[in-house]
C-alpha cells in the first residue's frame, strides 16, 4: 500500500444511465481516498442483471469523463471485478453497502479475496436510499413500459448483445415471470431473457381451442394488452401466416402503435397447422413472389424504423430442402424482412447449422432466429457463435405449466382434500408479490 492518498488508487464500478445526487455522493467521497479509477459496466453486463441500458456504454462513460476530479474511466465488462482488479491492482474498491446480502454477495465476497492478495481494502458507504431517487427508478422502469421505448429495444437488444434470448408468455402472470426471473452464474453475473415470445399456439392452448388461427387478432391483441400492463421487456409476436396481404398492413400498424418489437410470419397458406406436424398433416407453401408481396405491404405500412418484420420459412419443416430454404431467406430479405426464422423438427441441429452457415456465406448482418422445441440440446453460446442472432423458448411455460395443474387436481381429488399438494404449490404471500399492486 502506498503511504499517501495522492497516489493511491481507488477502484469503482457504475452501472447507471441516470446520475443523481446519490451517485455524485458517492463519487464524492471517493475521490478523497486517492486518484479515482470508474470501471463502466458493459451494455451486455447491465442487460443481464438489471435492464437495457436508455444510454450506451460509450455514452455513459462519456458521462463520467465530464465529472470533475475523475482520475480515469474504463470498461467493466462483468459483473465481476476480477479482470479489472487484477489489471489495475487498486488500493480501494469503493462500493455502497446494498451487496452485502442478496444476489451481488458473491460478487462482493470475490472482491474482498482479490484484494486480500496484495493488500488492498473495501471500503462501503452507506447506500442512498432517499424516495426521491427511488422515484426515479420507478419512473424510469415506468417510461420503458411505454410503446415508443419498448419497440426499440429489441434492435438495441440485437446491437448490444448479438444473441438475444426471448421466453414465451402467454398471461399477466407469465408475462411477470419472464420479467422477474434470473439465475446467478458462474462468473458472478446474473442471467434473465431479454424479451417476450406471445405464441399463437400457446394463447390458442390457453384458450381451450385449437392452433389453427380460430382466435382472432383482437383476442390476440387483448393478451399483448395483458402483458404489457405488467412489464416492460420487448415482444415478439406470434403473427402466424399474417392472413391477407391486405389485411397485414393493418396487422402491422397496430402491432407497432402497441408497442411490440418484432411480427413473425411464416410462408404458409390455407387453414394452419402446427409446423411440427410437418408432412404428417396437409400444409401448403407460400410461393416466394406472394410472400414477398405480403413482406413488402407490412413495409410499407409501418412508420417507425424500430419495427422488424421476421420471415418465418418452413421448407425443411415440410421437406423442401435445403436450397429451397435459402432461395426463400435470400429472397425474403432481399424484399424487406428484417429477420430470417428457420424452423425444423428434427432433433439433432444439423440442417440448421447448415442453414445458418450457407446464409451467413452471402448474408452477414440479416439476423437469424430459431426455435429449439426440438433441437433443443444446442445451447445459446453455440448457436451465438454460429451466426444465429435470436433464440425463442417457444412453449416451455404452459407446457409446464399443464402437468403441475394437472396432478394437483388428481391428487385432491384422491385424498379428499388439499392438504397432500401444498409443496406443489406456490404461497399466497409469494403470488400476492409477484403481482405488482401500482403498475
Amino acid at each position: 500500500m502506498k503511504d499517501n492518498n495522492e497516489d493511491k488508487i481507488v477502484y469503482m464500478c457504475m452501472s447507471t444511465d441516470i446520475i443523481h445526487g446519490g451517485h455524485i455522493k458517492i463519487i464524492n467521497k471517493a475521490k478523497k481516498l486517492g486518484k479515482l479509477i470508474i470501471g463502466v459496466l458493459s451494455d451486455e453486463a447491465v442487460m443481464g442483471y438489471k435492464r437495457i441500458p436508455l444510454v450506451p456504454l460509450e455514452e455513459r462513460k462519456k458521462l463520467y469523463k465530464n465529472i470533475e476530479g475523475i482520475y480515469k474511466v474504463v470498461e467493466q465488462k462483468e459483473l465481476s471485478y476480477k479482470d479489472n482488479i487484477k489489471r489495475i491492482q487498486p488500493d480501494y474498491v469503493v462500493h455502497g453497502d446494498n451487496w452485502v446480502t442478496g444476489y451481488q454477495q458473491p460478487i462482493r465476497e470475490e472482491v474482498i479475496e482479490l484484494l486480500k492478495e496484495y493488500g488492498g481494502e473495501l471500503v462501503e458507504f452507506p447506500y442512498s436510499s432517499e424516495k426521491k431517487y427511488k422515484d426515479i427508478d420507478e419512473r424510469t422502469r415506468q417510461e420503458l413500459s411505454l410503446p415508443d421505448f419498448r419497440r426499440s429495444r429489441l434492435k438495441k437488444a440485437l446491437e448490444m448483445k448479438g444473441l438475444v434470448t426471448a421466453m414465451e408468455a402467454h398471461s399477466g402472470l407469465t408475462g411477470l415471470l419472464v420479467e422477474t426471473t434470473t439465475v446467478n452464474e458462474k462468473n458472478g453475473g446474473l442471467k434473465q431473457f431479454d424479451a417476450m415470445w406471445i405464441s399463437s399456439l400457446c394463447d390458442s392452448t390457453d384458450k381451450g381451442k385449437p392452433d389453427m388461427e380460430l382466435v382472432d387478432m383482437t383476442s390476440r391483441f387483448r393478451t399483448i394488452d395483458d402483458i404489457m400492463e405488467v412489464t416492460t421487456k420487448p415482444i415478439i409476436f406470434d403473427g402466424d401466416t399474417g392472413g391477407l396481404k391486405e389485411h397485414f398492413g393493418y396487422t402491422v400498424k397496430t402491432l407497432e402503435r402497441m408497442g411490440v418489437s418484432m411480427v413473425i410470419i411464416e410462408d404458409k397458406i390455407g387453414l394452419k397447422k402446427n409446423s411440427l406436424f410437418g408432412t404428417e398433416v396437409k400444409q401448403t407453401q407460400d410461393s416466394i413472389e406472394n410472400f414477398c408481396e405480403k413482406i413488402k405491404a407490412g413495409k410499407e405500412a409501418q412508420k417507425s424504423e424500430d419495427f422488424m418484420i421476421c420471415a418465418r420459412i418452413e421448407s425443411l419443416i415440410l421437406e423442401q430442402g435445403m436450397e429451397d430454404a435459402l432461395n426463400r431467406a435470400f429472397a425474403f430479405a432481399e424484399a424487406g424482412a428484417d429477420a430470417i426464422m428457420i424452423h425444423s423438427r428434427k432433433k439433432e441441429p444439423d440442417e440448421i447449422f447448415e442453414f445458418v452457415e450457407k446464409f451467413r456465406e452471402k448474408d452477414e448482418f440479416t439476423p437469424i432466429v430459431v426455435v429449439p422445441t426440438s433441437f433443443n440440446t444446442v445451447t445459446e453460446e453455440e448457436f451465438k457463435e454460429r451466426g444465429v442472432n435470436i433464440v425463442i423458448y417457444a412453449n416451455q411455460l404452459i407446457r409446464a405449466a399443464f402437468p403441475a395443474m394437472q396432478n394437483v387436481a388428481k391428487t385432491i381429488l384422491q385424498n379428499h382434500r388439499a392438504k397432500e399438494v401444498d409443496d406443489q404449490c406456490i404461497s399466497i404471500k409469494e403470488i400476492i408479490t409477484l403481482i405488482p399492486e401500482d403498475y
